[in-house]
């Protein structure tokens, strides 16, 4: 019997250069939100992520999965960290699979490294968004990599910021970033101290790749909303976890978080915090489904990135290269 042949379409594939000339055409922000609600109705799925370990402690691999319905896509984010050889610099890289859920087929596969700041400051965006005081002023910045920059970025338009202050070490003597910072936004200036920057800040953003705090919340003088991110160091934070009890704590997703983000899962096991105590995730906040802090106290948000994330703008990147044919 004679079977008709179906050829597959080979995947998009996507360099890193094809991904910076269609970032501008990216509504970030808007897909992630849409995301979101999606997530807190049901409509997607968000499995934990994973790490694999190289032998040899040659490096590792974190595996960021997800599953969005509404679009009809699935896929996995793959990120390597490679150690360096004789003292050279570690590796990492990130890529994405992005796959069908009507055909089982590859749709792309990406350079998901600018893809991957774009969704992790766009998340930290819509953070703030839902949960800082809309009279909100003064916004604090720790870390002038290209992570807060994108911050910096997307945070600008969402209150009427009257300051947006910059610490960083390597800001120090560092005349070109000063203006490429004053050029990100005139708004923008840089403090030579953390305790300087975040001086009567409403909103603190740390964005760094440590992995270990970088600031001391006696440093604040007021009750604010800090949020922090991830990197790939083993239990990286950027506060000191035996503060947690002390904050209204938020994050990117209740069910996963607690489980990967080094501050949570330190303060679960040495300071007495659990994380029933979380006051609300992104899903949670995008259908109205927990309360908004009252700011008696300092607020903290978590996020550790998502796959869902990561589905999301790969899937917006898939349809502007589609329909861009």
């Amino acid at each position: 019997m004679n079977e008709t042949f179906q050829p597959i379409a080979a995947p998009l594939v996507v360099d890193a250069a094809q991904v910076r000339a269609a970032l501008p055409s990216l509504d970030v922000r808007g897909e992630l939100t849409r995301l979101f609600a999606s997530l807190g109705r049901g409509d997607a799925v968000q499995p934990p992520q994973t790490l694999a370990l190289f032998p040899k402690q040659a490096g590792d691999f974190i595996t960021y999965l997800g599953v969005l319905a509404e679009a009809g896509v699935f896929g996995a984010k793959l990120s390597p960290y490679i150690a360096g050889a004789d003292g050279q610099p570690p590796v990492i890289t990130a890529w994405t699979a992005l796959m069908s859920m009507k055909t089982g087929q590859p749709l792309m596969w990406c350079d998901s490294a600018l893809l991957t700041t774009e969704r992790t400051a766009g998340t930290t965006a819509l953070a703030i968004d839902q949960l800082a005081p809309r009279e909100a002023k003064r916004l604090a910045v720790i870390g002038s990599g290209a992570v807060a920059l994108a911050h910096i970025r997307h945070a600008a338009p969402l209150r009427a910021w009257e300051s947006i202050r910059v610490y960083s070490p390597t800001l120090a003597g560092n005349a070109q970033r000063h203006a490429q910072l004053r050029t990100l936004d005139a708004r923008a200036s840089v403090t030579e101290t953390t305790e300087a920057c975040v001086r009567d800040a409403d909103v603190v953003m740390l964005c760094t790749s440590s992995g270990k705090p970088v600031l001391a919340l006696d440093a604040l003088t007021k009750p604010a909303l800090i949020t922090s991110i991830s990197t790939n160091v083993a239990y990286a934070h950027e506060i000191d976890p035996a503060a947690l009890p002390t904050l209204d704590v938020y994050c990117d997703y209740r069910h996963t978080t607690p489980q990967s983000a080094g501050e949570m899962v330190l303060a679960a096991r040495e300071h007495g915090w659990s994380p029933d105590a979380i006051a609300g995730d992104l899903a949670e906040l995008a259908n109205d489904a927990c309360p908004r802090p009252a700011y008696a106290r300092h607020a903290f948000f978590r996020s550790i990135g998502l796959g869902l994330e990561d589905m999301a703008v790969a899937n917006a990147l898939y349809e502007h290269l589609r329909n861009a044919r």
